[in-house]
């Protein structure tokens, strides 16, 4: 993956830009309530609840009723708390340590987990723990996989991308957070997703994308 490909959609100069020239106005004031926090309050930080699941469902994602109830009240439920109480608590992606988010790390096998469960699959997984971990992992799917040209391992990819020239690309999202006029409790990664999304949305929704 280009650097351009991360510095394109955040790139501003006098004030932030939105992608594909939208302006100040065209940003969203209500964003989804998985993209805003909760799912992170130190209460249920390491548990999934019945919130998280019809947080992520306002995601154009559905969670099916078995996985729900093992996720809930299953053996599964016990299995992914005890992931989640490995994966680092209110660490933003740019602090974080590779190790943190590479393969075999516990935030990694909590998406392998979720994502093996029958009608879960690889996006939910990754609403999920975005959920519960709102500043260390980002939001993954199709649209953004295709904004992205497909990268080998998109976690490690935005966690270098983050961290290269000082942090250039973090600053970059949290001007836009503020120039948005959106809460401190929306994290870098959430703007980053909502810059994807909006930046190729259009494009892929259509079929006109090349990276489908």
């Amino acid at each position: 993956m280009s650097r351009s490909s991360w510095s394109q959609p955040a790139r501003h100069s006098r004030s932030p830009p939105r992608p594909d020239g939208c302006s100040a106005y065209d940003w969203p004031r209500q964003l989804p309530a998985p993209l805003v926090g909760k799912g992170d309050r130190q209460a249920v930080a390491n548990t999934v609840t019945a919130d998280d699941l019809i947080a992520v469902q306002k995601l154009s994602v559905r969670v099916p009723a078995q996985a729900a109830l093992d996720l809930l009240e299953g053996d599964l439920a016990g299995r992914v708390s005890k992931l989640l109480s490995l994966v680092p608590f209110g660490l933003g992606m740019v602090e974080a340590e590779a190790a943190d988010l590479a393969d075999g790390s516990p935030a990694h096998t909590a998406w392998h987990l979720l994502r093996d469960q029958p009608g879960i699959g690889w996006v939910t997984a990754g609403k999920l723990l975005a959920r519960k971990r709102p500043r260390l992992l980002p939001v993954y799917d199709q649209v953004v996989r295709c904004v992205l040209g497909r990268p080998k391992s998109f976690w490690l990819d935005l966690h270098a991308a983050l961290r290269v020239d000082n942090w250039a690309l973090h600053h970059n999202l949290m001007a836009l957070r503020k120039a948005a006029d959106l809460p401190e409790t929306v994290s870098a990664l959430r703007v980053c997703d909502v810059v994807l999304w909006m930046h190729h949305r259009t494009d892929h929704q259509q079929g006109s994308c090349t990276g489908a």
